[in-house]
């Protein structure tokens, strides 16, 4: 195979963090590219082992099923040798600080991926490690998640007729769901509770890339207004890992169910879009989230092949780019 000859050289440029989504905004669209590719050829994706020899650790405060299932088949996918460190594992943050472990994982990893409560500790940790980092999930940003979701819509753009919705939370998912659109140049319209909506710092962000895209961001309170025509409808849980004890916020997400009714507003083709894990029947009905328009699971296996593009673009710049000439 043409690629074996150079999958083991690492470049010497500065290595490149990804805490959200537009730290590669530029590239995102090859980056979701290579994803595809990589699910639908098995010849590339079985021959491929851009990671050979490396070892990519992540680290993980809060309990995962995707991210940390994704990571794991996905570096070993790669060729890569996946070490998954729990919250009691490693003294991060407690008799260690965050910039010490840094330091120490650097020596023995190749990459560090992270996933965390508070976005202020994964950009210290991308601070003082001298190997790439990627935000697994803080409470900003959810970078990977994004990659995965327009990975899914770009799949399935053929059939996607109107602008992606969001209807929920001002969350981490929304900030790079905003972030990964603007960078694709892709209408986006999101509806929240009055009083939860997304980061202004984010989503002016969001609006520069956007009108340099030619997309538009727009934001309401009313879910109808955001779905009407829409050709994508996405919603999260309406109270996310940690926020268990503040009293009161599911009830100001009445009205913001998304359920038969406000789905007619949509598209009839309309794709619906869901991170994962589901509150089925609080933010979401089972008649929406299993029917023929969900394509939930698609998003969560997306997790893996944007995850492989992602690590191979960070680890094995050389690899990277010598794919891209070659195809």
């Amino acid at each position: 195979m043409v690629l074996q000859g150079i999958l083991n050289m690492k470049e010497t440029e500065p290595k490149r963090d990804l805490l959200s989504i537009d730290d590669f905004s530029d590239e995102l669209s090859q980056l979701i590219d290579w994803g595809i590719r990589m699910k639908n050829d098995d010849g590339f994706a079985d021959g491929f082992k851009p990671l050979d020899g490396m070892s990519i650790g992540s680290i993980y405060e809060k309990p995962s099923t995707r991210t940390r299932v994704s990571f794991e088949v996905g570096v070993s996918k790669l060729g890569g040798q996946p070490l998954t460190l729990l919250a009691n594992d490693i003294q991060l943050g407690k008799s260690e600080s965050i910039a010490d472990t840094a330091a120490v994982l650097s020596r023995f990893m190749d990459g560090i991926t992270y996933r965390c409560f508070g976005h202020s500790d994964v950009q210290e940790l991308a601070e003082h490690a001298t190997v790439p980092v990627i935000n697994a999930l803080s409470d900003m940003h959810h970078p990977c998640q994004a990659a995965a979701d327009l990975m899914t819509i770009k799949e399935m753009e053929n059939s996607v007729n109107g602008h992606v919705s969001w209807v929920g939370d001002g969350n981490n998912v929304l900030h790079d769901l905003i972030l990964a659109c603007a960078s694709l140049g892709i209408d986006i319209k999101y509806a929240t509770p009055v009083g939860f909506e997304p980061d202004p710092g984010v989503v002016s962000r969001a609006a520069s890339i956007a009108s340099d895209r030619g997309s538009s961001i727009k934001s309401t309170n009313d879910p109808i207004e955001a779905v009407s025509d829409a050709g994508v409808i996405y919603t999260d849980v309406f109270v996310s890992m940690g926020e268990e004890g503040m009293k009161g916020k599911l009830e100001a997400f009445g009205g913001f169910q998304v359920n038969e009714n406000l789905v007619s507003h949509a598209d009839s083709e309309y794709l619906f879009m869901h991170c994962l894990p589901a509150h089925r029947g609080e933010e979401v009905t089972d008649g929406v989230i299993d029917s023929e328009n969900s394509v939930v699971f698609d998003q969560a296996e997306n997790r893996m092949w944007a995850q492989m593009s992602l690590l191979t673009r960070m680890c094995n710049e050389a690899a990277w780019h010598t794919y891209n000439e070659l195809y």
